[in-house]
């Protein structure tokens, strides 16, 4: 390129900034990964603007700021006056497209899902299996307006958010699985991001998919598994057995699955509550409901998501929903 100081700045050195530079260029994080709007190129041959620069250099800032990705200060070019270099304008844009996958700050959780997310009603083994086994699956569907909007939730630092609860009491079962819930599996959450490797999100490293808090190591925790990896086909992210003790075959699995390999506008995940029929009483005492993230005392698994923040990014995602809904096998 010709972009070095002293030279002519040509209509080619902006446009590889803007587009046409594989990695480096703003287009490839600002609008094909976060959906913001394109900037558009110069003609060859034509004048670059002082208005044009300005706008280049404040969009890096915005990428910046929004992952959390240290950017060179300079002053935006004043119309009128000669356009010098913006020292490291190249380092920057392809500094903030390897970043593109950390977000500094995110947004407010939404809470609002509707459906069914517990059993008031209790747990037990209603297919009459004389070995006392039972299933319980939560089922919980995020919707998208669109697959842009999917993708560019998820690129720009959006969250899905899983928990598990159960305080009910009265059974010698209840009690193994209040204490499996609530001590052994990630009582904190398991997080699906978009991502399949290390980045951060609000000051934490995120994988694919990530659980925090609980006692125990899951079985199965598919940190390399993120939103874009998955399939038609659901996948298990996360799998758990009690640590110990009489119980050790129940266990709590979350397997993940969108509508549509190429163009996927909704995210489903199926939670199993397996009770292997162990303990000589099999059935789990009912309670409260939950409603919103405010968990009653029956077992419950509740899906939430963090969208992405919109200080410097503007909400394309739109407001997903999440439809949720349980059955007792």
């Amino acid at each position: 390129m010709t972009y070095i100081t002293g030279g002519l700045i040509q209509a080619a050195d902006y446009n590889g900034f803007v587009s046409t530079t594989a990695g480096a260029n703003i287009n490839a994080t600002w609008n094909s990964a976060y959906g913001q709007p394109a900037l558009s190129t110069v003609v060859v041959g034509g004048t670059v603007t002082a208005a044009q620069w300005a706008t280049l250099n404040t969009t890096i800032s915005q990428m910046g700021a929004h992952q959390g990705t240290a950017i060179t200060s300079r002053t935006n070019p004043v119309a009128g006056n000669i356009i010098s270099v913006l020292t490291n304008v190249n380092t920057d844009i392809t500094n903030c497209y390897n970043n593109r996958a950390n977000a500094a700050l995110v947004g407010t959780q939404f809470t609002g899902w509707t459906g069914t997310a517990s059993f008031p009603g209790g747990i037990g083994n209603t297919s009459g299996n004389v070995d006392g086994k039972w299933t319980a699956t939560f089922t919980d569907t995020v919707t998208f307006s669109n697959a842009s909007a999917a993708t560019s939730f998820f690129n720009a630092g959006g969250l899905i958010k899983v928990q598990f609860s159960k305080t009910s009491t009265g059974t010698t079962g209840d009690t193994a699985w209040n204490g499996f819930i609530l001590n052994t599996c990630a009582n904190v959450g398991v997080f699906l991001s978009g991502a399949n490797t290390a980045h951060t999100i609000a000051g934490q490293t995120y994988y694919g998919t990530t659980a925090r808090g609980g006692a125990g190591t899951p079985s199965i925790l598919a940190s390399g598994t993120g939103f874009f990896n998955l399939t038609t086909t659901p996948v298990a992210i996360y799998k758990q057995y009690p640590s110990a003790g009489p119980y050790s075959s129940n266990y709590v699995q979350v397997t993940a699955a969108v509508n549509n390999n190429v163009t996927p506008t909704s995210l489903t995940l199926v939670t199993t509550w397996y009770e292997n029929g162990e303990s000589s009483v099999t059935t789990l005492t009912g309670g409260t409901a939950t409603t919103g993230i405010a968990f009653g005392t029956a077992a419950a698994t509740v899906v939430t998501y963090t969208p992405p923040e919109t200080t410097y990014i503007t909400n394309v995602w739109g407001t997903p929903t999440v439809l949720s809904s349980v059955a007792n096998i």
